[in-house]
Formats: C-alpha cells, sequence, structure tokens
C-alpha cells in the first residue's frame, strides 16, 4: 500500500512539473525573448534614423550657410464682424 502511495506521489509531482514548466516557464522565456528582441530591433531603427539625420545636417552645414528664406507675411484673421452664438430651435 506504501509503495503504492509513493508511485501516485512521483507521478503527480512529474505531471506537476511538466505543467509548471510548459504552460509557465517556456511561455515567459519565450515572451521574455521576444521582447528584448523586439527592444534591439527598435533601438536599432531608432540609432539608424538619429545617425540619418546627423549626416544630413552635416551634409548642410557642409554646404556652407544657406540664406534664410525670406520672411512670410503673418496670416491674417478675416473680420466677419462679430461672432453670434446660435440656439438649436427644436
Amino acid at each position: 500500500m506504501g509503495s503504492l502511495l509513493r508511485l501516485l506521489f512521483y507521478i503527480l509531482a512529474i505531471w506537476f512539473l511538466y505543467k509548471l514548466i510548459f504552460e509557465f516557464i517556456v511561455p515567459v522565456y519565450r515572451g521574455t525573448k521576444q521582447v528584448r528582441r523586439q527592444m534591439r530591433d527598435m533601438q536599432d531603427a531608432m540609432r539608424q534614423q538619429f545617425e540619418q539625420q546627423q549626416r544630413q545636417q552635416q551634409q548642410q552645414q557642409q554646404a556652407g550657410p544657406q540664406v534664410p528664406p525670406q520672411a512670410q507675411e503673418p496670416v491674417r484673421k478675416r473680420d466677419d464682424g462679430d461672432y453670434i452664438d446660435f440656439e438649436e430651435i427644436k
């Protein structure tokens, strides 16, 4: 009888460990790995964008100072008179 209980205990322990490993530890590991990869890809993309902006700025500086564009006239608002608030008629 004692050996039967011991065998049942081992079977339950193995089943519990199997469930723990394949339903918790493996998915957490995969999720962590995926997040790390996405973070690395995002950092690489941001680094490339930054380097591209730096190159563009250097090229503009090497081309010489550009003449600033002429000052544009400020946009004037139309004056259609006083604002009249309306009330909805039902």
